[in-house]
């Protein structure tokens, strides 16, 4: 932890919370937090910032693009996912159950070398519907973690969308990897 506690310290203190330090980092944060009654008290509002946007993620208000160890966190809660794993190029058909919190998009990509990934959802006639800029994302895990908006979800009926995660850079975009979803509507007989 930096004397001066400014600029790394609230990814430091949720990367300490969401358990994703080497251990000798995570021992100093530990051991600075015994002493800083600030620090602690910012740990404590990160904690309560956290279970706020967990309960509005699971009222099924908005998407996002959340690390592994979230997931972990969240099943770790007893929230009930739905996952689907997808390669570039692959095609899942999915559905949401009523008694599934989330459903859950991996999306398995190379990203060797990539600064920024983009993410783009497309409506069945390949209209775009959304682009996230800067979307997060671990090169070392080759996935990017997709939870769409629940209440969307289970409004939906038939239907088919696509995601694309996009390598950006100053001067132009990739495609990393296009992935298709072909919805339905739950049916308890399978």
């Amino acid at each position: 932890m930096t004397a001066d506690h400014h600029e790394h310290q609230a990814s430091e203190l949720l990367a300490y919370w969401l358990d994703e330090l080497d251990e000798a980092v995570a021992e100093a944060v530990e051991e600075h937090l015994f002493r800083c009654d600030a620090c602690g008290a910012r740990l404590r509002e990160l904690i309560q910032l956290g279970g706020a946007v967990r309960k509005a993620l699971l009222t099924g208000s908005f998407g996002t693009v959340v690390t592994p160890s979230f997931i972990r966190r969240l099943q770790d809660a007893g929230a009930r996912l739905r996952q689907y794993h997808l390669d570039p190029g692959g095609s899942v058909n999915c559905t949401l159950a009523p008694d599934d919190d989330l459903v859950v998009s991996h999306l398995r990509v190379d990203m060797s070398g990539v600064r920024q990934v983009d993410l783009l959802i497309d409506d069945e006639n390949g209209a775009l519907l959304h682009r996230a800029r800067h979307v997060a994302f671990d090169p070392a895990s080759s996935e990017v973690t997709v939870i769409p908006p629940v209440a969307l979800v289970r409004r939906m009926g038939t239907s088919r969308q696509r995601m694309r995660l996009m390598a950006v850079d100053r001067s132009s975009e990739r495609l990393l990897g296009e992935y298709t979803f072909n919805h339905s509507p739950y049916d308890p007989r399978g």
